[in-house]
């Protein structure tokens, strides 16, 4: 039943389409729903709400919930709508009047947000995980090849001489200033909106947020209560901000990956236990995990601007569209963090072919430096420019 239920029948094909995946899509917030009543009750028990066992009944049968949560058997029913209600009709099943208690000073609104933020927090510590285990692959890839010399490419065509390590540590230092976008994105969100309810505070009950806010390692609180609901969307633009960012970087490693794994290049050369065959073609070795991860970052992106879309042009204050907001973040986290793991993988298993490096370096990749020499022998740049293009035009 949910919680909002007054006693008043309402069309069950209304309530379906209401509830969408939130049924399902929150079997991933339980356990930081828990955490959050779990402080919450303990400052009810502060404020004199709840007594001593009352409070040990709800921290136990949350921890109970947390249990069952980490070990994949709590369920969530549609009828139920969301985690919330399924947590407090747990308690209220088991505990009696005593569950009934555990929602006084809050909303689903602030609930919701309190269980995302926690989310979002490990989220972003897992991810900064997996990024600083991309930037091992990629420096153990740098000791082992770094000093061999390959082409440089501008417009697709041969450029200047290059190596190896200038190459893969460009996309090192990118992800060094994603660490930084996500350390302050963490900063950002590390405030406890709990308490602050459907966005307009606590009447009657002065609630100690404070200290729900330290109980759940929160930076801070949310002083101003409709801005808990403003930001909600918008700290989330952040976060898939973020994705993007990564996953552009991803994008960008893997099609090089590609395109220097092919025959015609053969500077990479991919093991096989990381390709895949063909159907038909016995010879083929398909670098499919590299061109899903290219095309990954489109999926991120499509999800970065669902939710961009969704916070956009609604008033002040909660409204439904919202909840649409937690599948774009969720998978498109789940997509982001996959990808970084899997080409730390590839990386870990790759090899540059010197010899084919080597035959690439054609004449026409040092006319720059050429041009240089002739500058140290007193011609002017432009001079030197015209003069070495000149040899070259001739040669085509």
């Amino acid at each position: 039943m949910p919680l909002w239920d007054k006693g008043i029948s309402v069309d069950r094909r209304v309530l379906d389409f209401t509830v969408g995946e939130d049924f399902l899509l929150d079997l991933r917030l339980v356990k930081y729903d828990c955490l959050a009543s779990q402080a919450h009750a303990r400052m009810l028990r502060r404020i004199g709400i709840l007594t001593e066992k009352e409070t040990e009944m709800l921290l136990e049968g949350l921890s109970r919930i947390i249990e069952s949560s980490d070990k994949g058997e709590f369920e969530i029913a549609k009828e139920q709508e969301d985690c919330h209600t399924a947590i407090e009709e747990y308690l209220t099943e088991r505990y009696g009047e005593v569950g009934k208690k555990i929602h006084l000073g809050r909303g689903r609104n602030d609930q919701i947000l309190t269980a995302l933020r926690l989310y979002e927090k490990d989220m972003l510590k897992e991810l900064k995980v997996s990024l600083d285990a991309f930037q091992k692959a990629l420096a153990g890839v740098v000791r082992e090849y770094g000093k061999i010399v390959l082409p440089g490419y501008t417009h697709m065509q041969k450029a200047m001489p290059t190596s190896v390590g200038a190459w893969l540590e460009s996309f090192s230092a990118a992800v060094k200033d994603d660490l930084k976008i996500l350390a302050t994105i963490h900063k950002v969100i590390d405030q406890s909106p709990l308490g602050t309810a459907a966005g307009f505070g606590i009447p009657v009950f002065k609630l100690d947020r404070n200290m729900t806010a330290k109980m759940m390692n929160f930076g801070s609180v949310m002083k101003n209560p409709f801005y808990a609901q403003l930001s909600r969307g918008k700290f989330e633009m952040g976060i898939l901000g973020l994705f993007t960012g990564v996953m552009l970087i991803m994008n960008k490693l893997a099609t090089d990956l590609l395109l220097f794994s092919m025959d015609e290049f053969g500077f990479i050369v991919l093991p096989d236990a990381f390709c895949t065959g063909s159907s038909i073609m016995p010879q083929k070795k398909n670098p499919d995990v590299l061109e899903l991860i290219r095309a990954n970052y489109a999926v991120v992106l499509g999800e970065e601007i669902k939710i961009k879309s969704l916070a956009s042009n609604l008033i002040s204050g909660y409204n439904r569209d919202l909840q649409l907001t937690k599948g774009p973040l969720f998978h498109a986290y789940d997509t982001t963090k996959a990808c970084v793991e899997i080409l730390s993988l590839v990386l870990t298993g790759i090899e540059v072919d010197r010899e084919k490096c080597d035959s690439a370096l054609t004449e026409d990749l040092f006319s720059t430096e050429e041009a240089y020499k002739l500058v140290q022998d007193g011609l002017p740049f432009r001079t030197a420019y015209k003069k070495v293009a000149e040899k070259f035009t001739k040669a085509r």
